[in-house]
């Protein structure tokens, strides 16, 4: 991997890992339902890629069957992205911007950039995992720069 990409899949595998328990407290303030589906649909987003990018990083063993199955749980909820996003929804502690449905072709063609580079990982070797890490990361950090509000 490139150093950049290396540090964008560090600095986002350490935020999903040490966030987990953070994230679902914040849900706890969330009313609107919806809002409150598409934080828990981002947050398998987040478990799924801290599994493969804590094994890109060596601090997790590699395991062929976990890389798998968090690959395959990333490329299902990357799917699920637009269907949870469409109803324009808000709620005080949401940090999905307003210009999601000012700009929901470009939205939605992000989400599935990440689906297809999740589907692109070869979860069967450390090799192909540290390979893919670099496309997920990129299409999480730009889809987040864009409509994420912190």
């Amino acid at each position: 991997m490139k150093p950049r990409t290396t540090a964008i899949v560090a600095v986002i595998a350490l935020g999903a890992s040490a966030l987990s328990p953070l994230t679902s407290l914040a849900h706890a303030d969330v009313a609107n339902p919806a809002v409150k589906e598409r934080m828990a649909l981002m947050g398998e987003i987040r478990s799924n890629f801290a599994v493969i990018g804590g094994m890109a990083q060596g601090k997790v063993e590699f395991d062929a069957a976990k890389a798998g199955e968090a690959q395959a749980g990333l490329a299902a909820a990357a799917a699920m992205i637009p269907e949870k996003f469409e109803p324009q929804e808000s709620d005080p502690e949401s940090e999905a911007s307003p210009a999601i449905w000012d700009n929901w072709d470009d939205f939605t063609a992000m989400a599935a950039n990440l689906e297809q580079a999740a589907l692109a990982l070869d979860s069967s070797s450390l090799d192909g995992v540290k390979a893919g890490m670099g496309g997920i990361g990129g299409a999480c950090g730009a889809c987040h720069k864009a409509y994420r509000v912190d």
